[in-house]
């Protein structure tokens, strides 16, 4: 009896380790689907509010209330997008009127001083280049093959960002006409018994995120009025886009930041790349950097524990590790939705599982 007993509980046993495999691999299938319902999710979130006061305020129907606020956002994406036209163009305009032969000359001029710096000299670091063959290995290795391959995974890039634009709005039109749809579609999968527990939970999710995203775009809109201060001081052109663009990056934890610094010093210091390297250039890019650390602070020590402190209810520290882990496990897109998703199990948990010892002290703030 007792060895029956065994037995079952290892079928059961692996027989769930399957499941759980299953499911996981089945995920991992979909996962462009779930990225696709996570954007139209947030969207929609975004979105609530327009369609409310279209509907309560202006008695629009439903339905159109839906296709206005649908409309607004997609033109907001469009104009965004269109934004960055005099952007790219000044650019061009500027490398275009770069002196190659001069930009050759001083990198020469670079090459030489730093040899002499280290005691090296121009015939021995070409005798080493020859003696380790790059330049050979190089040809050898060059392979016109990458041409046709480019421009398949340029049309795939093309395809897919199509493909992926009409699924979100779709989904979008979707969750804002019904905002119960959603909820509704994961109740067929939960008890009778548990629906209470889960509705409370969506309702308490979607007050925590808007309260996020609202955070969020809060603090891009401090980092933007100090981005485009600086760059305005400094003289920059199409300053506003350069630091909506460069703001826009914080959107992405830790890396974003640099991403955005590092772009807005480049994008500077080609904005006058026609003047003088050491009395324009520099002192200029010197400036930027000094408007982009005033930014981050600010950023790190005031509008960022604000935003997890009184949106999400979770520790810096907390949501410092949360994001780390994430970016390990799943990438950039794991730090960008590591908050919001971890803000919901926490819901989810306390709810679930509130006389947890455990799931007590993590959810206590909320």
């Amino acid at each position: 009896m007792k060895a029956k007993i065994i037995a079952n509980g290892i079928l059961r046993a692996v027989a769930i380790i399957v499941g759980v495999v299953l499911v996981g691999w089945f995920f991992y299938k979909i996962q462009s689907v779930l990225v696709y319902l996570a954007i139209a999710a947030v969207l929609a979130l975004l979105g609530r509010p327009i369609v409310l006061f279209l509907r309560r305020k202006l008695k629009f129907p439903n339905t159109l209330a839906v296709v206005v606020t649908m409309v607004l956002m997609l033109s907001l994406f469009l104009g965004i997008l269109a934004l960055f036209i005099p952007l790219v163009a000044e650019q061009s305009k500027n490398l275009s009127l770069l002196d190659i032969e001069a930009l050759k000359a001083d990198l020469n001029t670079l090459y030489i001083q730093t040899l002499e710096y280290f005691g090296a000299s121009t015939g021995s670091v070409n005798n080493l280049l020859d003696e380790s063959k790059i330049e050979e290995n190089m040809l050898q290795g060059l392979d016109l093959g990458f041409i046709p391959n480019f421009l398949n995974t340029i049309v795939n890039t093309l395809s897919n960002f199509s493909v992926g634009l009409f699924s979100v709005l779709f989904i979008t039109f979707f969750f804002l006409k019904d905002s119960k749809l959603m909820q509704n579609g994961i109740l067929t999968f939960v008890p009778n018994d548990k629906e209470s527990n889960l509705v409370t939970s969506i309702d308490k999710i979607n007050n925590l995120l808007s309260r996020y995203f609202a955070g969020i775009l809060l603090q891009l809109f401090i980092l933007f009025v100090i981005y485009t201060i600086s760059l305005f001081i400094v003289g920059v052109e199409n300053a506003i886009v350069i630091a909506f663009l460069c703001a826009l990056f914080n959107i992405i934890p830790y890396i974003g930041p640099i991403i955005g610094g590092v772009t807005m010093i480049i994008l500077t210091m080609t904005s006058f790349i026609d003047a003088d390297f050491s009395t324009v250039i520099l002192p200029k890019a010197l400036y930027v950097f000094i408007g982009l650390t005033i930014g981050q602070l600010i950023d790190n020590f005031f509008s960022q524990p604000f935003i997890f402190s009184k949106s999400v209810k979770s520790h810096p520290l907390e949501i410092f590790l949360i994001i780390i882990i994430a970016g390990l496990l799943f990438g950039v897109v794991g730090m960008v939705v590591a908050v919001p998703g971890y803000t919901a199990i926490k819901v989810i948990l306390k709810e679930f599982l509130a006389e947890n010892s455990f799931v007590k002290k993590l959810t206590k703030n909320l």
